[in-house]
């Protein structure tokens, strides 16, 4: 008889996960990770911390591999809930069998799953990788003539910004604990949560930078006109700080470094096509992503070449050895005379062989049998 499904949102898009488009992605990650590993391997960990890129890169394949993980994980804890099924339910109808909670935790829809449940943690994780791979186009922008110069000046506007956001953080921060610790007492006597905790506090402040928080975010149940007085003022002098001089100073900021780049663009821009292109020129990796998981004939090349060097390296110390034991005298007959045509082809590459070596070694044997 066959066993009902314990999880068929679960299971079915597990079971399905190598056709569905997030998964066939993790072919492609691989090979961006073989390929960032032979980059640290052969440029050293100093050199590729160097390149922002990389730690792009980095990032961006860091987060791919927590969300496979995590989804592998939720995987795993379907399936032996499913074996569970298989091996000691009977009934078709689960609703009808107690099953343990680790079990039954399976069967709920996705509106009663754990915050922390490893299929949402994915998902989550996934869509930040997403955003950032797309970012990675960026890479190749200065090769062109139009994209080129916005790319830099946007890269500069970013450096800027962050100078920014320190300001932005303190000016932020203060009134963010202060509007908390004003109306954190008067949780459920608002008109709507604002304020009333540190995690209401941020969104409320966060989003009115943009203009989507409304006035009635300040104004109480109560008639306490004086708390109500004071969060006027303080959300008004805030969004005075922040939306008018702040984020004016910000554009006039962001307006200067485009200025600066625009009189030298042409410049700018034929250097940052340089280096795009001169990165090129390297030795690297044969095959793009995921293809470069599959060994290319100069890989084999390169194995053959190591192996020959490993071997000549190995037969030189071994010849090396041979030369100082015949000199010390610690050889047995047999051993000298083995040692003697190990260490020959060592000696013809060098030029002529002394006879002395030879005779020495010899002689050194029959001393040895007397």
């Amino acid at each position: 008889m066959e066993k009902p499904p314990v999880a068929r949102e679960w299971v079915c898009q597990n079971t399905n996960s190598a056709l569905s488009p997030g998964y066939t992605c993790s072919g492609l990650s691989a090979g961006m990770i073989w390929s960032e590993c032979k980059e640290i391997w052969e440029e050293g960990p100093r050199e590729y911390v160097v390149h922002l890129w990389n730690l792009l890169d980095f990032g961006m394949l860091s987060i791919f591999v927590a969300s496979f993980t995590a989804r592998f994980m939720a995987f795993l804890k379907a399936t032996e809930a499913q074996q569970y099924v298989d091996l000691y339910v009977q009934d078709d109808d689960l609703n009808n069998v107690t099953l343990p909670p680790e079990v039954a935790y399976f069967t709920y829809a996705r509106n009663k799953w754990l915050p922390s449940d490893p299929q949402i943690i994915s998902e989550g994780l996934y869509a930040i990788a997403v955003v950032l791979s797309f970012s990675r186009i960026a890479y190749i922008l200065p090769a062109n003539e139009s994209f080129g110069p916005l790319q830099i000046s946007l890269g500069r506007t970013v450096k800027d910004i962050f100078k920014f956001m320190v300001i932005f953080i303190m000016v932020f921060l203060a009134f963010m604990i202060g509007m908390f610790n004003l109306y954190s007492y008067y949780l459920g006597a608002k008109y709507n949560p604002a304020f009333t905790t540190v995690e209401e506090s941020f969104k409320t402040l966060f989003w009115s930078i943009f203009g989507l928080s409304e006035v009635i975010s300040v104004v109480l149940k109560y008639d306490h006109k004086f708390i109500e007085n004071i969060g006027y003022v303080l959300y008004g002098v805030y969004n005075v700080t922040m939306v008018v001089v702040l984020l004016n100073m910000l554009i006039a900021m962001i307006n200067n470094s485009y200025q600066e780049i625009e009189e030298d663009a042409d410049v700018e821009w034929k250097f940052a096509r340089a280096k795009l292109w001169l990165s090129y020129f390297d030795e690297g990796r044969t095959l793009p992503a995921p293809f470069n998981l599959v060994p290319s004939p100069k890989s084999f090349y390169y194995l053959i070449l190591r192996i020959k060097m490993c071997l000549i390296k190995l037969c030189k110390s071994k010849a090396k050895n041979c030369e100082n034991d015949l000199e010390m005298g610690m050889l047995n007959s047999k051993q000298r005379v083995c040692c003697i045509f190990a260490f020959l082809p060592s000696l013809k590459s060098s030029g002529p062989v002394p006879a002395e070596t030879i005779w020495r070694g010899l002689c050194g044997s029959q001393v040895d049998q007397g």
